[in-house]
């Protein structure tokens, strides 16, 4: 009895091993791959002491002329900055627009002068409030695709930003834009 136990013993330790390191190699696949992944879906531009992180937008219809844009920005520098232009090949025309509520209807409209961003601060756009209005889409984003588009800011200069296409009901991959 001593000797099918001792051999039952073995095995079970052998598997007990085996099991251990197949669960290693698998735990280390997947923190590569949930690696990988965040790398696919946050991706950052910088210029100066301002940083842009995840440029998006979503996949528009057939026949959409006009897309939204959305990223969070942020200033490490001392003094604020100003987001002054926008610029796409994608579309026409990129206005910098607001969203919000007055007296209990929604309003949309274009930014006068920029947006401030303030020193040691950030701004996100998303959808909601602020954000990027591609007008005149020379073609329609879709899903998985990226489209460039040029950032101007009064002091740290322009910067070419990805815009990763999203699909149509998305909220920006898994990032907290409002943060």
């Amino acid at each position: 009895m001593s000797h099918t136990f001792g051999a039952r013993r073995g095995r079970t330790s052998r598997f007990l091993r085996s099991f251990e390191e197949r669960l290693g190699v698998t735990v280390l696949l997947l923190a590569l791959l949930f690696v990988s992944a965040q790398a696919v879906f946050a991706h950052e531009f910088r210029v100066g002491d301002i940083e842009i992180v995840h440029p998006w937008s979503r996949a528009t219809p057939p026949g959409a002329k006009v897309a939204g844009g959305y990223f969070t920005v942020t200033n490490t520098g001392s003094s604020p900055d100003r987001l002054l232009s926008i610029s796409s090949d994608v579309s026409d025309r990129t206005e910098l627009h607001e969203m919000g509520v007055k007296d209990g209807v929604m309003t949309m409209r274009p930014v006068s002068g920029g947006l401030e961003i303030p020193a040691g601060g950030k701004v996100a756009l998303a959808p909601g409030g602020y954000h990027l209005m591609f007008i005149g889409l020379k073609r329609q984003p879709k899903q998985g695709e990226t489209f460039s588009a040029a950032l101007t800011f009064e002091k740290a200069g322009a910067v070419t930003v990805e815009f990763a296409v999203e699909g149509m009901g998305e909220m920006g991959g898994m990032h907290d834009h409002a943060n």
